[in-house]
C-alpha cells in the first residue's frame, strides 16, 4: 500500500508549513532511536516521519506528491533518506532547535558571504531637518581586503579541507541519548580552513578603514528617520556583495519652535495693551520673518495660524502650518504714571459696568455653596 505522508505526520492535506514542521518535531522526539534503544518499531516510525517531512517540508516535492503520489516522486529522482546519517545531515537544524543546541546550517558555507549592515546616528539641527541639508560623514568599517579579494588566503594558496569534519562543515555531537549534527567548531561550518592566511588581513578577508560618505538629507525629516545607503556597509568576503549603511536621523530641539508632525508651534509674548488694543507684529518663522495681525481683545492662550509656514511634507507637496499661541503678560514694576493711568482705566471700567457683574458673580458663588 502506498504511504500517506500526511497520515504519517498526523496532519491534514491543507496543513501549513509550520504545522507540518511542528508535527515532525513531535514525532522525532517521541520515536528517536536513542530514546527507544532496541525498539525496531520506533526506529521504523522515526524513519517514516523523516521521509514524510523531507517530502512535505519541501514545497516542490509536496506539489509532486500531491499530484502524482510516491511514484511521481520516484520518477522525479527522489529516493528518500538512505539511513540515520542522511537523516541527521538533512534535518540537523530541526534537531538542534528541538534539543536546544546552537549550530549552523545543514552544509558547509563555502560560497560568497555578504557584508554586514552598519548603522550611523546623524545629529542635525531643527532648521536642517526642516530645509534639508547635504552632509559628509566619516565611518569606520571593515572593507574587503584588496590583497586577497576577501578570501583571507595568501595569494597563490588554496584553503585546506577541515580535518575535523572532512569538509562537511558539521560534526556529530552526543548529548545524553541523542546524537546530533552540529556546526564544526574547528572551521565554524566553513568546511575549509586557512593554513596560509593573507598577511594584510590575517585571514579575515576584511580590513578596518575609514571612509567619508556624502548624503543628502531631504527636507521634512524628523528624529528616527532612516536613510539607506546601499553598498556602504561592511565589505563582502569570497566575492560576496558589501552590506548596506543605515543612517538614523536625530534632530536637536529648538529654543523657540516646537514641532508636532509637520506643524510648528511657538509662544508669542504680548503685553496687556497689545492684546487689548491689537497690533501688527513681525514673527520669525523657519522660512523667514512674516507679518501677523493680533486683533483687539485677544485672550491669553489664543492661537493664531500662519498657513504653510510649517515643515515641508516629506512624501508629498506642501507644508504644515505654524501655530502661534498668545502669552499675555501682566506688567510689573509700574511707574507712577502707569499706575495712575491704570487706576483711571479701572475707575472708567467700574463706572461702565457698575457693580452688576461683581454682584452677580458673588451671588452665583454663594448660591452654589449653599446648594
Amino acid at each position: 500500500m502506498e504511504k500517506d505522508y500526511y497520515e504519517i505526520l498526523g496532519v491534514s492535506r491543507s496543513a501549513s508549513a509550520e504545522e507540518i514542521k511542528k508535527a515532525y518535531r513531535k514525532l522525532a522526539l517521541k520515536h528517536h532511536p536513542d530514546r527507544n534503544q532496541g525498539d525496531k518499531a520506533a526506529e521504523e516510525k522515526f524513519k517514516e516521519a523523516a521521509e514524510a517531512y523531507e517530502v512535505l517540508g519541501d514545497l516542490e516535492k509536496r506539489k509532486i506528491y500531491d499530484r502524482y503520489g510516491v511514484e511521481g516522486l520516484k520518477s522525479s529522482g527522489y529516493q528518500g533518506p538512505s539511513g540515520f546519517e542522511d537523516i541527521f545531515s538533512n534535518f540537523g537544524d530541526i534537531f538542534e532547535d528541538l534539543f536546544g543546541f546552537g549550530g549552523g546550517g545543514r552544509r558547509s558555507r563555502q560560497g560568497p558571504v555578504q557584508g554586514a549592515d552598519l548603522r550611523y546616528d546623524l545629529g542635525i539641527s531643527f532648521e536642517e531637518a526642516a530645509h534639508g541639508v547635504e552632509k559628509e560623514i566619516e565611518i569606520t568599517k571593515r572593507d574587503t581586503c584588496w590583497t586577497c579579494e576577501g578570501t583571507g588566503l595568501r595569494p597563490g594558496y588554496q584553503p585546506q579541507v577541515c580535518p575535523t569534519c572532512q569538509g562537511r562543515g558539521q560534526v556529530m555531537r552526543a548529548q545524553g541519548f541523542f546524537r546530533l549534527s552540529t556546526t564544526c567548531p574547528h572551521c565554524q561550518g566553513e568546511g575549509r580552513i586557512i593554513t596560509e592566511p593573507c598577511a594584510d588581513c590575517d585571514g579575515a578577508g576584511l580590513i578596518a578603514k575609514k571612509k567619508r560618505v556624502s548624503l543628502k538629507v531631504p527636507a521634512g525629516v524628523d528624529s528616527g528617520a532612516r536613510m539607506l545607503l546601499r553598498g556602504e556597509g561592511e565589505g563582502g568576503r569570497r566575492g560576496g556583495p558589501a552590506g548596506d549603511l543605515y543612517v538614523v536621523i536625530q534632530v536637536a530641539p529648538h529654543e523657540f519652535f516646537r514641532r508636532e508632525d509637520d506643524d510648528i508651534y511657538c509662544t508669542l509674548p504680548l503685553s496687556m495693551t497689545q492684546a487689548a488694543l491689537g497690533c501688527a507684529l513681525e514673527i520669525p518663522t523657519i522660512h523667514g520673518v512674516k507679518n501677523l495681525t493680533i486683533p483687539a481683545g485677544s485672550q491669553p492662550g489664543q492661537i493664531f495660524t500662519l498657513k504653510d509656514e510649517g515643515v515641508p511634507h516629506l512624501k508629498r507637496h506642501g507644508r504644515g502650518d505654524m501655530l502661534v499661541q498668545a502669552e499675555v503678560r501682566t506688567p510689573t514694576q509700574l511707574t507712577k504714571r502707569q499706575e495712575e493711568l491704570l487706576r483711571e482705566f479701572a475707575e472708567i471700567e467700574q463706572e461702565k459696568e457698575g457693580e452688576r457683574h461683581e454682584e452677580g458673580f458673588f451671588k452665583k458663588l454663594f448660591h452654589h455653596r449653599s446648594g
